[in-house]
């Protein structure tokens, strides 16, 4: 799929893999719609961008109201869209089941999960509406495929949000809309300071190797241009993959270990 000239929008545009791909995408031609709930750091990426092919918008995807209201301001400023890349997303504490509050277990699963969602139900006319190639992007983890301890509440989102988008794939199988789920492990951002989450250990003790946002981006916008259905970013994803479907029982020891020393 050609990205010049496309509209795209892209959730949690204003730091980590969203900032990114909101700059390697503006590089290539396209017309950004940068979506996310902190205004300052979308102020910060308007003004270090500097191009007339972006445009910003304050949102709370955990808000179905916010995400309605977008969709309001998006129609004035675009007469279609192209491409959505669901992106935005938040970890939990790490603290098993029993530990989570109910408030944190409901934002989890409306930014991860309901925030995607209601996105591509509120904009699925603008995106059938016509025969040109369009696209779905949903950045799903590691976790949704994959059981890590002290994150049961993110990783059901990332499940959740993983199966939608096989069923969504397989709803506009004959449609002009293609459909992505993205599966990254590892990745070196800021989630765990926007997730208002605190962990002891620090980036370079993590117990895996650490994908780079940029890296992370480009191969998201590649698979895109390549007309991708499934993806999964990092040696760790890759790895756990494997490892899980040929003993899931070991597997998840082996992540218990590693897993050890990251306690909130």
């Amino acid at each position: 799929m050609e990205i010049k000239n496309r509209n795209i929008i892209v959730t949690g545009a204003a730091s980590g893999v969203g900032k990114e791909l909101t700059k390697q995408l503006l590089k290539k031609g396209g017309n950004v719609a940068a979506v996310d709930i902190n205004e300052d750091n979308l102020n910060i990426l308007k003004e270090e961008l500097n191009n007339d092919k972006l445009k910003t918008y304050v949102v709370d995807m955990g808000s179905n109201d916010s995400i309605k209201q977008f969709r309001s301001e998006y129609i004035k400023d675009y007469s279609d869209v192209d491409i959505i890349i669901n992106n935005a997303g938040i970890i939990q504490p790490f603290v098993n089941v029993e530990n989570i509050d109910d408030n944190t277990i409901n934002k989890v699963m409306n930014v991860n999960f309901f925030g995607p969602v209601n996105l591509i139900r509120y904009f699925m006319e603008d995106l059938t509406k016509d025969k040109t190639e369009q696209y779905i992007v949903n950045v799903s983890s590691m976790g949704g495929f994959f059981p890590f301890p002290g994150q049961t509440i993110y990783g059901a989102s990332k499940a959740a949000l993983k199966i939608f988008t096989e069923g969504l794939y397989a709803e506009l199988e004959r449609t002009n809309v293609r459909v992505m789920i993205v599966l990254p492990g590892a990745m070196n951002t800021n989630i765990t300071a926007n997730s208002k989450v605190e962990v002891k250990t620090s980036k370079e003790e993590s117990p895996m190797k650490l994908l780079e946002a940029d890296i992370a981006a480009y191969q998201i916008i590649e698979g895109i241009e390549k007309n991708k259905f499934k993806l999964f970013l990092g040696q760790d994803a890759k790895f756990l993959k494997f490892l899980y479907k040929i003993n899931s029982k070991y597997a998840i020891s082996f992540i218990n270990k590693k897993m050890g020393n990251i306690k909130q």
